[in-house]
């Protein structure tokens, strides 16, 4: 049977023109993974309010972090999958949930290039689950699939939070630069807290349990901050890490509901205060750098901090083309078994 892999990254506007910024956050926001509200609130909030005033101040942001030759996540994306397919005899390709190469397009090119393809195995490129990561690129890619190509067997790659291989990894990129005596940081994306319990399989553990991320539970499968949580606690346990030395925050909250916290921006703020003057940050729910990575940390969290007393900050760049990143994943793919 034919086999073919799919690496699926999130996407980025093709420039950082306010009309192609504008277009992709447009398809991005209205992504009702992302903004959960009833399609004709979410229209109204998205094409009525967000996209009359936000393109213009993130085409700002990107233009701060473009490089000569594109996206940077879209770059170090490509770079990566030309690593990968040296690691495997399956054919694998690059998509974006967003924007291009969009699934619908790879899918087809991958179609009209292996017209005895058979079977596909799916990477999300999220190690945690949540809806407007993970269960975006499940949902579009079956509708994809069952709406133009029906004879397609999907595999998907569970999220590989806790992945010892993963970890070790993720693990060896904080160790190889991380600076002597800085406190560091696990910086993941931010969810809203409603999301967490939209995702509670079984309706009673997630925000209504004390301690529910501690708490042993089915809800853990489906849950991103338990996720989240797992993965510093290994990589801790990995490096060694003293408590007290390192902690989680989440970052990137947009609107006034509750997100996930601690808030990453409010840590930025407080840690020089509590003694911590020098400051490590890794973000772990993103394997490749980008806007949320080298503009959001990099650029404001770094000003934030040192305005706020600290002395020197340290981001830790995401996995991006590593070798030992990129083996891994072609060990997947070839390893892959349906």
């Amino acid at each position: 049977m034919k086999k073919a892999a799919v690496l699926i990254n999130l996407g980025s506007p093709r420039s950082t023109g306010v009309k192609d910024v504008k277009e992709y956050l447009g398809e991005f926001l209205m992504d009702d993974h992302v903004i959960d509200f009833p399609r004709w609130l979410r229209t109204i909030l998205v094409k009525g309010i967000i996209l009359n005033t936000r393109p213009k101040k993130s085409a700002e942001a990107y233009k701060t972090i473009w490089w000569d030759d594109g996206s940077p996540l879209i770059v170090l994306s490509e770079h990566l999958i030309a690593k990968v397919r040296q690691q495997t005899q399956i054919p694998t390709y690059l998509a974006m949930r967003y924007a291009q190469p969009s699934i619908l397009d790879t899918l087809k090119r991958m179609n009209e290039e292996h017209s005895d393809l058979e079977e596909l195995y799916v990477v999300p490129l999220y190690p945690h689950f949540a809806m407007s990561s993970y269960e975006t690129v499940v949902d579009r890619v079956k509708e994809v699939a069952v709406n133009n190509f029906s004879h397609l067997k999907l595999t998907f790659k569970e999220p590989w939070y806790d992945d010892a291989d993963y970890i070790k990894v993720l693990s060896a990129s904080i160790k190889d630069t991380l600076p002597e005596d800085h406190h560091l940081l696990f910086s993941y994306h931010g969810i809203p807290v409603r999301h967490v319990k939209k995702s509670d399989c079984t309706g009673q553990h997630c925000y209504k349990v004390n301690d529910c991320c501690n708490v042993a539970s089915e809800a853990h499968t489906l849950c991103y901050k338990h996720q989240t949580a797992v993965t510093t606690k290994l990589v801790a346990a990995e490096l060694g890490l003293k408590k007290g030395t390192y902690e989680t925050s989440y970052q990137s909250r947009l609107g006034r509901d509750p997100w996930i916290q601690p808030y990453t921006a409010q840590r930025f703020e407080q840690l020089a205060g509590e003694g911590k003057k020098k400051l490590a940050v890794v973000c772990p729910a993103f394997v490749s750098d980008c806007l949320e990575t080298l503009e959001e940390i990099n650029e404001e969290g770094k000003e934030d901090f040192l305005l706020n007393g600290g002395e020197h900050f340290h981001p830790v760049s995401c996995l991006n083309d590593r070798d030992d990143w990129s083996a891994l994943l072609g060990k997947w793919i070839q390893e892959w078994k349906v």
